[in-house]
């Protein structure tokens, strides 16, 4: 019965992680708490450790199925904020499902890799830990210091963008009565002023090509998902310390990794992240992110059996995930193109703008305004929007500093 119970709530996570991943705006942490919310009474009816299984598996197929939502419909969550720009250039030459595709790559690939090094990262987290906490902040400014100066033509706009960008995040996570808080700030960085643009330039998405072959080098290949998973822990490991800041420092590393490495990069490094946290409760007992603080909750604390469990719950479900998010791409590149295109826009626009209304009310739409207004400067000065991640790494950098 407890093996039925696991396996029934390993099935049922992969389906929420479904809803969740190809609907903008629901997050994880919020399906999670609800669990929570509810624990008295699905505990009359199964185990905490049933619950976990549900929460983990869900947070897995998560990080897969996002991809979708952020590269078909400009629509991202954090971890995928970084493969808007990229995606959407591949979704204009008609390979919008090779760029979901290198991201389920880089995705599976991590999520093996980790779950292969897992011992390691055990013994290193409890060995790092009194060294790596005091520095990473001034670590953080000197990498971007060097992000922003390598671009000697624009650097200067690349720093106000930054700054800017990190001044409306610090406003934003100064305002404890917002649900959402990440929704209208990402969505207007990154997503939105792209809409916007596209609608303005009356972008036409072109027929896309399902069968075009990958160009993914092996070389690429290699260094994107070991950097993943690298990052992965880093960002699992180290507290304030979010995927997309994993993802800014990975692209300094491994440097010109072009689109599609880039996609393997970024969308190896939020599943990393998620099965490197379950290291991080047990060894450690900290939970980095909402998914792994309920999990810790519900069965108060992660034990050796557990642990190995849901290392074991995540390689399964990232299986299942990856295809199927393979197979639901399919069906997003078929049907994007046989829509108007201004009409997906728009309607896109228009549902970004109810969710962030929904979720925070006038105040999520003036973040959203004022997050679109910072993105659409960066498209007119041409500057890389990796810098708008300002608007969490600073807040990440202020935390560790002062």
């Amino acid at each position: 019965m407890a093996f039925l119970d696991l396996l029934i709530a390993l099935i049922l996570g992969v389906a929420t992680g479904i809803i969740t991943g190809i609907t903008p705006g629901i997050h994880v942490n919020l399906v999670s708490l609800l669990i929570l919310s509810s624990s008295a009474m699905l505990l009359n009816i199964t185990t905490p450790a049933a619950l976990g299984t549900f929460i983990i598996s869900l947070a897995i197929t998560h990080t897969f199925l996002d991809a979708l939502p952020s590269i078909y419909l400009g629509a991202p969550d954090e971890a995928q904020a970084l493969n808007v720009l990229p995606g959407h250039r591949l979704l204009q030459r008609g390979e919008g499902h090779n760029a979901v595709t290198y991201t389920v790559i880089g995705a599976l690939g991590s999520l093996l890799l980790g779950a292969a090094l897992f011992p390691l990262f055990i013994l290193s987290m409890a060995w790092l830990q009194p060294y790596v906490q005091g520095i990473i902040g001034y670590l953080l400014v000197l990498i971007m210091g060097y992000m922003i100066g390598k671009d000697k033509a624009k650097w200067k706009q690349s720093l106000v963008l930054f700054l800017l960008s990190g001044c409306l995040g610090l406003l934003v996570f100064s305002i404890p009565t917002l649900k959402q808080p990440l929704f209208p700030l990402l969505s207007g960085l990154f997503g939105f002023s792209i809409l916007l643009v596209s609608l303005m330039e009356k972008s036409i998405i072109p027929p896309q090509d399902t069968a075009k072959p990958l160009t993914l080098s092996r070389k690429n290949l290699v260094k994107s998902v070991s950097a993943a998973s690298g990052m992965g822990f880093i960002a699992a490991f180290l507290p304030g310390f979010g995927s997309s800041q994993a993802a800014i420092i990975a692209t300094t590393v491994v440097g010109d990794i072009g689109d599609e490495g880039f996609l393997t990069l970024v969308g190896g490094i939020n599943t990393a992240n998620m099965l490197i946290s379950i290291a991080t409760a047990y060894i450690l007992n900290k939970s980095r992110n909402g998914a792994i603080l309920v999990v810790n909750e519900l069965l108060e604390g992660i034990g050796f059996e557990e642990m190995i469990l849901f290392v074991a719950v995540a390689v399964i479900a990232g299986g299942a995930a990856a295809l199927l998010t393979l197979s639901l791409s399919k069906v997003f590149a078929r049907m994007i193109v046989k829509v108007n295109y201004t009409y997906i826009t728009s309607g896109i626009i228009i549902f970004i703008t109810l969710l962030a209304i929904y979720f925070d009310g006038m105040i999520g739409l003036v973040i959203l305004a004022t997050a679109t207004a910072i993105g659409l400067l960066a498209s007119s000065w041409g500057v890389g929007k990796n810098h708008l991640m300002g608007c969490l790494i600073v807040p990440v950098i202020l935390y560790f500093v002062l």
